[in-house]
């Protein structure tokens, strides 16, 4: 199972990491953080995180992406939205 960055734990992290395996990237997300939370819970098998969740935390391989997927979010009022900086990468040599 994937760890949250040191840190970073909560059960904020653990539910978009479940669901960010299903979606197809930066361009569902919208999509997937507008869903009512039944049907997010549909489609990802998981709850959808609340708004006032304070360790929200987007990442990919690089860091391009979680940088877009963060700001996204907090757009649509996700305060604890949150990038990781070192990607995927960086979390795979410190803890994979």
């Amino acid at each position: 199972m994937m760890r949250a960055p040191r840190g970073l734990a909560g059960a904020a992290f653990l539910k978009l990491a479940f669901a960010a395996r299903t979606m197809a990237g930066v361009s569902e997300l919208e999509t997937a953080l507008r869903m009512e939370p039944a049907a997010f819970k549909a489609l990802y098998s998981t709850e959808k995180p609340k708004l006032e969740d304070e360790n929200l935390i987007f990442f990919c391989q690089k860091g391009r992406r979680g940088f877009q997927a963060t700001q996204l979010a907090r757009g649509l009022g996700y305060k604890g939205a949150r990038n990781y900086g070192g990607a995927y990468s960086e979390w795979f040599q410190k803890e994979g």
